[in-house]
């Protein structure tokens, strides 16, 4: 009780400075740091040649020597930062403890200043320390940078299948447990006592000693009081907003946004406990770190906090820096990230990529195939590509349609060849789906472009040969230069000769070829930057032969639950689907736990 006591009042005392830097930390890492470590993480692997990591390569990449020492650079980075959120926590805690109150800019020039001895030789296995030990044992000690940054399912699951090594670490977990227990306070005596790391391991080690277990036994109970208390706050939450809804379940309104509502009070409770996790973890640590040095009659030693006078002198200077820094920052970041969304960078690695869904033909269940329609439809479902067929025209046009006689879709019995664009411009193409899509026209590909560029949506374009053509390719290929469609856009084709052509044309534009059986070794025809098959053909063999080769895998036409969890399951890249919403829901949920979906069930039972 004494100790939970001490906890809160530490807390409590300078709580704006603390809850001010967190929130402050929380997006630069979020909108910048996070986005440039992930940037410079593909720059590392566009400078050692690899496009893609799967567990066939990852080994290979990892013993090259020039990634060894670019990784050692980011390392040290990212120690450096994440110090920095440890430390200033340290600083603040400590300023507390003094009962003296401290500023946030001052907390973080000490901060700096504790950060530079890293750079000391006698200090490397801080960087062990703080990036990989804490996370790996999931103590909720991590700040919240490295709480981001996780270790890939990819190695677990590497690790799993084989015995040997799930055995060893199941023995090196254990290993890691001890070393924790001995070094728990070394952090403190680091930052408080400005001791080298070797000397506050030795210290840790002696001031906790015979009181290892209890101390982190002590932790424990701390982190599952917290998440308990998270899960009860949410749950409590969800309860009222379903009362809510209950008692005005005649607004229409009210009913169809409660799930939102739902999903928008969870995720603002995570960002609070999130911003409090940290904090609370080190104010724990900190108060039997004060404890036992009291007990043991050891002098404790402070931070020095600024004299007012000084600070003020400079308060004026330093928070126009800081605001001016922070909101560059925030708009290179947001920019960054922003583009991160959009898919205009790509980490690219295995299990870490979420699985991009295509538009077959837009949205074309409710929405008649190939139109401008179906592919607005699909933007607004959250489609990350629009699949869509091109031919040519008599008269050399380009446009976006899939069968080679009009007479599905318009009614007209005539060859897309044998045909102008001036009479097909004139054709109904939606009524056959519906009456109310009468007029729907058959788009140019240069119009469909046009349109994909403001709406920042990514095109799978399939070339559809008829043997009619003129200069075919190129004149797709000319049509996506001259827009700059280059970088947004892959070309597909059934005919691998005209994935030939375009490689001969413009090399640098990604073709994928399509295929309804993959047998024998498709991994020779080069001029295929990726490959798209029929589902069936989709095996775990044929996922990984194409991963190992740095390709992705796109599957097509997956519209059951059944079909697209399986696609999850086997980790392809790409789903090309008639059902968006299902397919991209199904896609979430198979990232997130099902833990909330479950409290909603339970208590829309016990109110139904």
């Amino acid at each position: 009780m004494k100790k939970t006591k001490k906890v809160l009042e530490i807390l409590k005392y300078n709580i704006g400075p603390l809850i001010g830097f967190q929130f402050l930390f929380k997006i630069l890492t979020i909108m910048i740091f996070t986005p440039l470590f992930v940037k410079e993480f593909s720059i590392i692997m566009k400078i050692t040649n690899y496009q893609y990591l799967s567990l066939e390569n990852i080994t290979s990449f990892l013993l090259n020597p020039l990634t060894m020492i670019m990784l050692i650079i980011l390392i040290l980075l990212m120690t450096v930062y994440t110090m920095l959120d440890i430390t200033t926590i340290i600083v603040i805690l400590d300023s507390s403890y003094q009962k003296k109150k401290i500023k946030i800019i001052d907390a973080i020039k000490i901060s700096i200043n504790k950060c530079n001895k890293i750079f000391h030789i006698k200090n490397i296995s801080l960087a062990f320390f703080i990036l990989f030990l804490i996370p790996f044992l999931n103590f909720g000690l991590a700040s919240s940078f490295i709480t981001i940054i996780k270790i890939s399912e990819f190695i677990y699951d590497f690790i799993e299948q084989n015995t040997i090594l799930f055995i060893l670490m199941k023995l090196l977990t254990i290993t890691l447990f001890i070393i924790l227990l001995k070094w728990i306070y070394s952090l403190h005596y680091f930052v408080l006592e400005d001791v080298s790391f070797k000397e506050a391991r030795k210290k840790s080690k002696n001031l906790g000693k015979k009181h290892h277990l209890t101390d982190i036994i002590s932790l424990i109970i701390v982190q599952l009081g917290i998440v308990l208390l998270y899960f009860l706050f949410v749950l409590f939450g969800i309860l009222i907003i379903l009362l809510l809804n209950n008692i005005f379940k005649d607004i229409v309104i009210l009913q169809s946004i409660t799930t939102t509502i739902i999903w928008i009070f969870i995720a603002l409770s995570f960002l609070i406990v999130t911003f409090l996790v940290t904090p609370i973890s080190y104010a724990s640590i900190s108060v039997l770190y004060y404890l036992k040095k009291e007990e043991k009659s050891e002098k404790i030693k402070h931070i020095k906090i600024p004299e007012k006078e000084i600070t003020n002198r400079l308060d004026k200077i330093l928070k126009k820096g800081f605001i001016t820094l922070f909101i560059i920052s925030l708009i290179i970041g947001s920019i960054f990230t922003y583009g991160l969304y959009k898919g205009k960078y790509n980490l690219n690695i295995e299990y870490i990529r979420t699985i991009e869904v295509t538009a077959h033909r837009g949205s074309s269940i409710n929405y008649p195939e190939n139109t401008m329609s179906a592919f607005i439809a699909a933007k607004k479902q959250g489609a990350d590509f629009i699949e869509l067929d091109v031919q040519q025209t008599k008269d050399g046009k380009i446009i976006v349609v899939h069968d080679h006689n009009l007479k599905r879709t318009t009614g007209i019995n005539k060859n897309t060849w044998e045909t102008t664009y001036e009479e097909i411009s004139t054709l109904d193409a939606g009524s056959f789906l519906d009456k109310k899509f009468k007029n729907e026209k058959i788009p140019l590909l240069e119009d469909v472009i046009k349109w994909a560029k403001k709406n920042q949506m990514k095109l799978n374009i399939e070339l559809k040969p008829t043997g009619h053509e003129n200069n075919f390719e190129k004149k797709v290929i000319d049509i996506i230069t001259e827009l700059n469609f280059e970088k947004n856009c892959v070309i597909t084709s059934q005919t691998y000769h005209v994935l030939e052509k375009v490689k001969k044309i413009n090399k640098e534009i990604k073709t994928v070829y399509v295929m309804s059986l993959a047998y024998g070794n498709i991994l020779s025809l080069k001029d295929a930057d990726h490959f798209s098959i029929e589902a069936t053909s989709a095996t775990p063999s044929l996922v990984n032969r194409i991963h190992k080769e740095g390709k992705q895998l796109y599957v097509w036409t997956v519209n059951t639950e059944d079909g697209i969890r399986k696609m999850i399951d086997l980790k392809v890249d790409n789903i090309i689907t008639d059902d968006i919403s299902l397919t991209k829901d199904i896609i979430y949920s198979s990232k997130t736990s099902n833990l909330i979906n479950e409290y909603i069930k339970w208590i829309d039972k016990l109110l139904y």
